[in-house]
């Protein structure tokens, strides 16, 4: 076998070896109760929680996962932006710093630039930023000799047509900003991160979505998209799948989409009960396996978040974790059966460098 081949065969056996858990959960530290990070790690290794999402690059938590094979979605703050995206030598430095001084122990899996900035969702004097400091961190990136997919994290307000799901477009005011960004994953080959929380829209509306659509328990079609033909028995699918008709008609229709962020409280708004956690939360850990009516085939998905964080408001905020600060869990999770059930590599998926590599090296088929 020559080298070349070896080399194919290699990235083939990581690429499978990675569709092995779908769903992992977001660490965040908004407390002043929660376990130490080498406890939360310990944690996440215990529960078979094999996917990460941590916020900003806490050098505890870091150190933590060190020979853990826990694989990372680590984020650039909002707060960093404007500074990496003023300055390249500020992005190598963020990146040697958190990045390249653990990647040998550490699985980088994406880095995330940003959370949420939106023009039109309050913290718009990030805006400006997000696209050049994704520009720079990728650069800092491969300057330093790593493939690690950069990309960002979007909330759904971003789109101004949700329903019916084919007619999901994003709004005309955020197209000068979400326009580049797609077109930067799309020529990266890599997927937007975007955070979908069916909670929020139910209660929103709970006169017109009931409550067994958004906890996936509906047996039965409940929306047949009228231009698709489509089914939808959950509101997950119906808001994945919106998501997926604008990056379609924003010139992204190569562009995968990564859940992270989802989940439901338990305490503090309309139907937040610790059975309604349990209920929505397993459900989509099966769920994911198989995708949604659009793109059937299994998605990334993180689930939040591990911990109570007593710090943030409003109240309901304060009420999304798996697990209590004391690392007890509210209610029975089964990670264990986080597997994909259809995951046949395809051009969208991780490692999204494969399919160039086959296209590249090997142009008449294998």
């Amino acid at each position: 076998m020559d080298a070349t081949l070896l080399l194919f065969v290699g990235l083939l056996m990581a690429f499978l070896n990675r569709t092995g858990a779908q769903t992992g959960v977001c660490y965040g530290m908004n407390g002043n109760n929660l376990p130490s990070p080498q406890e939360v790690v310990d944690l996440y290794k215990s529960r078979n929680i094999r996917r990460m999402r941590l916020y900003y690059p806490n050098q505890a938590a870091l150190q933590a996962l060190n020979g853990s094979n826990i694989e990372l979605i680590l984020g650039v703050p909002n707060d960093a932006l404007q500074a990496i995206a003023n300055s390249t030598s500020t992005a190598n430095d963020w990146v040697q710093t958190n990045v390249v001084a653990y990647s040998s122990t550490v699985k980088f899996w994406y880095i995330a630039v940003g959370n949420e900035v939106s023009p039109v969702n309050g913290n718009s004097e990030y805006v400006n930023y997000v696209l050049t400091a994704m520009k720079n961190i990728h650069s800092a990136i491969s300057a330093a000799g790593l493939q690690i997919t950069v990309t960002t994290a979007v909330e759904t307000g971003l789109l101004g047509t949700s329903y019916p799901p084919s007619q999901g477009a994003f709004r005309s005011d955020v197209s000068s900003y979400i326009d580049p960004i797609i077109s930067f994953l799309s020529g990266n080959g890599a997927p937007l991160l975007a955070n979908v929380y069916p909670y929020f829209s139910y209660e929103d509306n709970t006169g017109s979505i009931s409550l067994s659509y958004a906890l996936f328990t509906s047996t039965s079609v409940v929306v047949t998209d009228q231009y698709s033909n489509l089914g939808y028995k959950n509101l997950f699918d119906a808001m994945v799948d919106a998501l997926y008709s604008a990056l379609d008609k924003a010139g992204g229709s190569s562009v995968g989409i990564v859940v992270s962020e989802t989940g439901w409280p338990t305490a503090g708004g309309t139907s937040t009960t610790a059975a309604n956690a349990e209920t929505y939360n397993n459900n989509l850990i099966q769920h994911v396996k198989n995708g949604t009516p659009k793109r059937p085939k299994a998605i990334e998905t993180y689930l939040f978040a591990m911990f109570d964080e007593n710090r943030k408001s409003p109240e309901a905020e304060k009420h999304w974790g798996l697990f209590t600060a004391d690392k007890q869990p509210k209610y029975e999770i089964d990670f264990s059966s986080s597997v994909p059930t259809n995951s046949t590599p395809s051009v969208a998926d991780k490692p999204y460098c494969l399919n160039y590599y086959i296209t590249l090296h090997f142009p008449s088929p294998l």
